[in-house]
């Protein structure tokens, strides 16, 4: 195995145990299932049993819904009988948070239960605690005589059970051990795997949730390695991104982790989360998981070296050119190659607007650094900030003007053609990184790479060109390409960010160009861009909302709640705001939140700075303005009238 997966240059799934949920097995290259989750009350049964059919009829094959309680738990009994007295058999899920007295009783009615290590046993209180080696091992058996129990009723009916750790929720023991870390979040499932293993169990299946992509995507590697190592077998997995918010910035979140995984054949089973009706998110899942059904690439060489490490961020070191590589955030190129003709106009998409009465240009925090003309002229004045690139021959007729650079395919580069003293691109794939050609481009301060693929295993080829390049010690920048024709937006923002964001997250690229034809319009394109470089955390642009996507234990209307933060908020570029339903996706799930807001009763809403309480039992209806109060306090608001002037 290499490191956490079958092959890191074929497209090849994980094997892991199959599993029984119901009728339906998951796991052993069985398809990569699809689920969802409930946002109504539990003690709602109509409600509830109407929303799951909607759920299914979107095409979900299991079904979630939450066990806060007892009465919660003994209520999914009326619930599964009304919806098999309507003719759905999709399996159920009991969601279980603290209360290992329900989970007891769901595990004896619907056919799989959710755990989650961090609270089942241990209490959160945001302690930090020193454990001795024995204090540990008497925490470990304290929770094997509470988690032992559910395991043998789940043995006995034949009912499964997800092991599912949250980022967010370690608790305080392994918080003390461990840290905030990937490895905390392996080690707090592995505690309960062990367990369930003593007692023969195995019809399990594990996850490791975030709302950060690239932690997330690091603990299922290190899952993989950690159970292969010590079992020599792996049981499956549930992939998500939690508390990934609404819109395009969910679905582009979700396709960075869920996507980075899937391409090199992890995941058995998926659930994008989304602060919409659950109903929504069936088709995106459904739209990540079927790029995988018939999976072809061309054949891809393999490593004799692999100088990246899966399990920690490091970003490539590269040198500076103008101002892209080196320690600048990753760079947007826009095209605009096939436009009849280039207007100031053209350029408002991709965030510059042009003022005639004041004659000068207002630059958006997601305006691109660099469009690509190709053999169109520009012959209007550019904004300060903006670099253009033409193809070769027509550069050479524009060189003079300022911020004009050439970009060459690779024969044309080593034929010692005219070039810019100071930035030219090299568009290239692969087959064409011949040692000339590296070395050419070695010793070349003054070139940036474009790097493109055809191969329908796009990520995996050109992290294997960053692994040559890597290998052979050149720094040169280099720019992600992927091109794209006729798709839907929705299919452009999932793709895009899958292909892109599995290498950002390891830490190659120094910017990234979408190439898309016929896939919707220039200021969405040019906005997925910018929401790829802010789900990988390598470049900020705009406020980021971490919120769950609700369901029955929620407290108020998260969608509505959410836009209505959203909408006075957005412009405060760089400050991340969590928006929680309940207390049990609250200070913990908010992971590294600026601020929260978070449910705390019926019209009651808890108000945190990072993970410390300042505000308890406010009124939901001046919530909003105490959320805002508190940014004031600390300076990080910024008037929306400022920023619209400057």
């Amino acid at each position: 195995m290499q490191f956490y997966c079958e092959s890191l240059t074929s497209y090849k799934r994980l094997l892991t145990k199959e599993v029984k949920i119901g009728d339906l097995l998951l796991g052993n290259f069985n398809p990569i299932r699809v689920q969802t989750m409930t946002t109504t009350d539990t003690m709602d049964t109509i409600g509830t049993v109407e929303q799951s059919i909607r759920c299914i009829e979107a095409g979900a094959e299991l079904v979630r819904i939450t066990a806060p309680s007892k009465k919660e738990a003994e209520n999914l009994l009326v619930i599964k009988n009304e919806l098999r007295k309507r003719g759905y058999n999709t399996p159920l899920i009991a969601d279980i948070h603290f209360t290992p007295n329900a989970a007891e009783i769901a595990a004896r009615i619907v056919e799989k239960v959710r755990v989650n290590p961090g609270n089942y046993v241990d209490k959160k209180k945001f302690e930090q605690i020193e454990y001795t080696d024995a204090e540990y091992a008497e925490e470990i058996e304290r929770i094997r005589e509470r988690f032992t129990p559910l395991v043998k009723i789940c043995k006995e009916y034949g009912t499964a059970m997800r092991i599912g750790t949250n980022h967010g929720s370690l608790s305080d023991r392994i918080m003390s051990r461990y840290g905030d870390t990937p490895m905390g979040m392996v080690e707090s499932a592995m505690e309960f795997l062990r367990i369930a293993r003593a007692e023969a169990y195995h019809n399990i299946i594990l996850s490791m949730k975030s709302s950060n992509p690239q932690v997330m995507v690091q603990a299922y590697r290190l899952l993989v390695k950690t159970m292969t190592d010590e079992f020599g077998e792996c049981y499956p997995l549930h992939l998500g991104v939690t508390e990934a918010g609404d819109g395009e910035d969910g679905r582009i979140k979700s396709s960075v982790g869920i996507g980075t995984l899937l391409e090199d054949g992890l995941g058995d089973t998926i659930r994008v989360s989304l602060t919409e009706e659950p109903e929504a998110e069936v088709p995106v899942a459904k739209m990540l998981a079927e790029r995988y059904v018939k999976r072809i690439g061309d054949v891809i060489p393999e490593y004799d070296h692999y100088p990246i490490d899966p399990f920690v961020y490091n970003k490539r070191t590269t040198h500076e050119v103008s101002n892209i590589g080196g320690s600048n955030v990753p760079r947007v190129i826009a095209d605009l190659s096939t436009k009849e003709k280039i207007t100031a106009a053209s350029l408002y998409a991709l965030g510059y607007q042009y003022s005639v009465p004041l004659d000068k240009w207002t630059i958006t925090d997601m305006a691109c650094d660099y469009v690509l003309a190709g053999d169109k002229v520009i012959d209007f004045e550019i904004p300060g900030t903006l670099g253009i690139i033409y193809n070769h021959e027509t550069w050479q007729e524009q060189k003079d003007k300022a911020r004009t650079y050439p970009i060459f395919d690779a024969t044309n580069y080593l034929a010692d053609s005219l070039k810019s003293t100071s930035l030219n691109f090299i568009e290239a794939k692969i087959n064409d990184l011949t040692p000339q050609l590296v070395l050419k481009l070695k010793n070349d301060k003054t070139a940036v790479l474009v790097i493109d693929t055809d191969n329908g295993h796009g990520m995996p080829e050109q992290r294997r060109l960053f692994a040559l390049l890597m290998n052979q010690d050149c720094s040169i920048p280099v720019i992600i390409k992927r091109s794209y024709q006729d798709l839907s937006l929705d299919q452009l923002q999932l793709y895009s960010a899958t292909d892109m964001g599995g290498l950002l997250i390891d830490g190659l690229g120094d910017g990234i160009f979408i190439d898309a034809k016929n896939c919707g319009g220039d200021k969405r394109i040019n906005e997925t861009a910018f929401t790829i470089l802010q789900a990988t955390r390598t470049r900020i642009s705009k406020t980021e909302y971490i919120s769950c996507p609700s369901c029955g234990r929620t407290l108020f209307d998260l969608q509505e709640t959410t836009a209505m933060i959203r909408s006075r908020t957005f412009h405060l570029k760089g400050v991340k705001i969590g928006i929680m339903g309940c207390i049990v996706n609250g200070p913990g799930e908010m992971a590294d939140a600026d601020y929260g807001y978070v449910g705390s009763g019926p019209g009651r809403i808890t108000l945190y700075r990072g993970k410390e309480v300042v505000k308890k039992n406010v009124p939901s209806a001046s919530a909003v303005d105490e959320l805002i109060n508190l940014i004031k306090e600390d300076g990080n608001w910024v008037e929306m009238e400022l920023i619209e002037n400057n």
